[in-house]
């Protein structure tokens, strides 16, 4: 599971996600990529089960690239607790991903083979996505 190593503050503000990406919102590495067409949290699982969708359908082939990293702590109180006693623990990691941010990369495997692989990682994830290639990018 991803998680940060070390971290200034456990326990950080929930904040707003709005916008589009200004920065990680073109494909750099890979030839196919999935970017996020909406803005939203994605958890450490979430990231670890789409990578594993991605890498099990290509069988072990190509090179992948995870653009995203869980930085932000979310903390919960316990069920049934009462109102104050302060905040509560950190449960998860998240990465904050605003519209247009690309999640994963892909490249040395076949466009089809891409394309359904971006897809059933992209039903691992809780927002919307869309899966873009290299000529896309070129032709601006």
């Amino acid at each position: 599971m991803l998680s940060p190593k070390r971290f200034k503050y456990r326990k950080l503000q929930k904040g707003r996600i709005g916008g589009t990406a200004q920065k990680g919102n073109k494909i750099d590495f890979g030839e196919c990529g999935l970017q996020a067409m909406e803005p939203g949290r994605i958890t450490a699982r979430q990231i670890e089960s789409a990578r594993i969708a991605i890498t099990r359908h290509v069988k072990r082939g190509g090179k992948i690239w995870i653009r995203i990293f869980p930085h932000k702590s979310v903390t919960k109180k316990p069920a049934e607790t009462r109102m104050g006693k302060g905040k509560g623990s950190p449960e998860e990691w998240v990465a904050v991903v605003r519209k247009g941010t690309i999640l994963y990369e892909i490249e040395g495997v076949s466009r089809d083979v891409a394309r359904e692989a971006m897809r059933l990682a992209s039903q691992k994830l809780p927002i919307a996505t869309k899966f873009l290639t290299r000529e896309i990018f070129d032709e601006n």
